[in-house]
């Protein structure tokens, strides 16, 4: 670990100094600089006066090939979808996917507090799986994220309602897809240091150009050093992600992408403070948000995963083309917490455990596919036929041992050794096969584009310890319909289905859980802008779905653990959102997300009538920023924003509710062609609040104030 950590630091060291070196070679602001890098400040005299103008082609978004597969616009894409462009990462400031989606309707993110391993998200009501260039991420057994950071990134598309119909397995409330950093002929990138309170602490570069004539390559690094709001936790992060496209011929282009990525989190332990004190009084006092009742010395928190893949593009004329990705990963990961379980009768006196955990995934995903437009009389089509396939396995185990108390409000660290552990409980041993074959047919006729869509998936599961199989096949589909007026609206219709595969067997009747299933209503309505004034780029969707889910597995312990398909939920909701960039100098980012959901159907009463877990049923945010063109001051920016959610349920059998906030952000940069300087706040008012209770013993408190400042160097 200590020697491929050691070559991961010496790599990204190597290449902030290439940057460097290629810095001082470069004079003035007349560099050709990559289109895909967010942000580009010019400087242009216009009558006389010397204007700062940030351009940020890419700040509102047009297209996303993650929702359909293939180029078809966001207005005519029967579906909700939102777009997190470079553009917008970087003026926002945001560092990872969970702050990302804070001004996104239907998303919520941060649900565990500042996580420093993962994304914690959660889509119409559901946790989406991610995905990395098309394809499925490695995710382990129990979260469905694999926390690669978000500056390995060029965007994250949201995909809202069941994308089963091109994706296969997963939830019906979405997922979510993010492309990588791609290559570029024009020589172009960045070094960029970031420095925060809580210790923050960044070096990230990346670097782009031509090779040779048919060869341009990419080289993206970043190294992170932090603690966090909790006493006694500091986490490390390296990454690597090195890419090369060639360009064989006029026709075929390969593409070549990589990522390797080292975590290391010492000391904490996610949360675990009790009821009492944090969402409840307690006689004794409340408890601070840097209360640690884990043990700084013992909670470790360890991973290491990469990747290596490829995309390639075969056009056999204008109007037809073949495109294969594949993508072989590796992820695992290591960790030891001791964690409070139950508050004495004191009311400070906590008892602890000691959980150790491990997981190995191994990962292949591939797919391949045509991509067609052909004319038939006045009806166009735009015609996608694939097949995609998925090898994953997966190990997990863990162990469960108890540990000293410690004391809630003046905790002694150290005072037990920690003993010796193994992992004697067996979580996941399987292996995952996915075999899907879809088509799909946007039919355009006029100003009407019709969306059909089916796919069939074949999905077998291997018991490795046993050899036993499951195996299971679904048929998914989409029908949808846009209209699109020449003044830019687009209302829409559409009806969807999903399936998820169910690991298990029902405790009643020893039969093997069938697949979840899903289903989405929506009606929506676009704009984008496409009437205005030149200097106005605007996108604004508006939706209200229901959701249906059914065969959901749920668990109760009367007097041991008891599993039974029983489940249904309904999710019903309203969506509006609108990303706007006026005259290169005023960005607007807004949202507003009503979610309503509901347990249908539970093995457990308490449960039935009750929303989902981490859903809030209001989030509002709006995020405005403005740039000064001219005057002594051209370049200087300043940028507030405002986000409210409402209190959402922590856990179905504990019945204890995260607190709603409304906090507020803000941003204060500074650009020239060369240098952009960044000041960014969040929860600049340095809120309290509960994120989430998940237990008598499970409450974690919401981000509280940050400061991030970001000095980059452009060339």
């Amino acid at each position: 670990m200590l020697t491929q950590r050691t070559f991961i630091k010496k790599t990204i060291t190597r290449t902030l100094l290439l940057a460097t070196v290629a810095t001082a070679c470069i004079s003035g602001a007349a560099v050709a600089q990559d289109d895909n890098d967010g942000l580009k400040t010019t400087k242009e005299t216009v009558d006389g006066t010397t204007l700062v103008i940030i351009k940020s082609k890419r700040f509102v978004p047009a297209g996303a090939m993650s929702a359909n597969k293939t180029d078809i616009p966001l207005i005519k894409t029967p579906q909700s979808v939102s777009v997190i462009s470079r553009d917008q990462i970087d003026l926002l400031g945001f560092t990872d996917l969970q702050q990302a989606v804070r001004y996104t309707s239907g998303a919520f993110g941060e649900n565990y507090g500042p996580d420093l391993r993962y994304d914690f998200i959660t889509l119409r009501g559901f946790t989406p799986k991610q995905y990395i260039d098309g394809l499925a991420a490695p995710v382990t057994s129990t979260i469905f994220s694999t926390g690669v950071d978000l500056y390995a990134f060029d965007s994250a598309s949201i995909i809202k309602g069941p994308a089963a119909t091109l994706y296969g397995n997963s939830p019906p409330g979405g997922l979510y897809n993010e492309t990588s950093r791609r290559a570029s002929r024009n020589f172009g990138g960045e070094i960029q240091a970031k420095l925060g309170n809580y210790d923050y602490r960044s070096l990230a570069g990346t670097v782009t150009g031509a090779l040779s004539s048919s060869v341009s390559a990419r080289l993206t690094g970043l190294y992170l050093d932090r603690g966090a709001e909790r006493d006694g936790v500091s986490a490390k992060r390296s990454l690597i992600a090195p890419t090369v496209t060639w360009k064989i011929t006029d026709a075929d282009t390969l593409t070549g992408l990589a990522y390797l990525q080292d975590d290391e989190v010492d000391g904490d332990t996610n949360g675990f403070l009790p009821v009492l004190g944090t969402l409840l009084p307690n006689p004794n006092g409340g408890v601070s948000e840097s209360t640690n009742l884990g043990e700084p010395d013992y909670n470790t928190y360890k991973r290491n995963q990469w990747a290596v893949g490829y995309d390639y593009t075969h056009k056999f004329s204008d109007n037809l083309s073949f495109e294969s990705n594949a993508k072989y990963s590796k992820y695992r990961e290591n960790s030891v917490v001791v964690y409070g379980t139950w508050l004495e009768a004191d009311n400070r006196t906590v008892d602890r455990s000691l959980y150790p955990y491990m997981e190995n995934v191994e990962s292949f995903a591939v797919d391949n596919r045509l991509d067609g437009t052909f004319t038939s009389g006045s009806v166009t089509h735009k015609v996608l036929a694939g097949i995609d396939y998925r090898n994953v396995k997966n190990f997990a185990a863990y162990n469960f041992l108890g540990f000293s108390p410690i004391d809630l409000y003046n905790p002694v660290y150290n005072a037990t050794p920690l003993p010796a552990y193994t992992y004697p409980y067996i979580f996941n041993n399987q292996r995952l096969e996915q075999t899907g074959l879809y088509v799909q047919d946007q039919i355009g006729l006029q100003k009407l584009f019709v969306t059909l869509g089916g796919r069939y998936d074949t999905d077998e599961t291997t018991q490795l310890a046993t050899g036993s199989k499951t195996k299971d096949g679904k048929f998914t589909y989409r029908v949808g319909a846009n209209y699109v007026f020449d003044s830019g609206f687009a209302p829409y219709a559409s009806y969807s289905t999903s399936f998820e595969p169910v690991i298990g067997t029902d405790t009643a009747t020893g039969i093997a859980f069938i697949p979840s299933e899903g289903e989405q209503s929506e009606l929506g309505i676009k704009y984008d802008g496409r009437t205005l004034d030149n200097g106005v780029r605007l996108f604004a969707t508006a939706a209200i779905y229901d959701i249906k889910q059914t065969n959901v597995v749920s668990t109760v312990y009367s007097p041991a653990f008891a599993s039974t398909q029983v489940g249904e939920v309904e999710v019903k909701g309203f969506e509006t959102e609108f990303v706007a960039r006026i005259n290169e100098q005023f960005s607007i980012n807004g949202s507003y997300t009503y979610t309503d959901s509901e347990v249908l159907a539970s093995n457990d009463p308490l449960q039935v009538g009750g929303p989902l877990m981490t859903t809030p049923k209001d989030k509002a945010s709006l995020f405005a920023d403005y740039t000064l063109k001219s005057g002594n001051l051209g370049g200087l920016g300043f940028g507030l924003g405002v986000r409210y959610t409402s209190k959402s349920l922590g856990s179905n059998g504990a019945g204890y509710w995260g607190q709603q906030s409304t906090l507020f952000d803000a941003a204060v940069h500074y650009d020239t062609p060369a240098w952009r300087i960044a000041l960014n706040g969040s929860n600049i008012t340095d809120v309290k609040y509960v994120a989430r209770c998940s237990g008598y013993v499970g409450c974690t408190y919401g981000a509280g104030q940050t400061w991030t400042a970001t000095l980059t160097r452009k060339f």
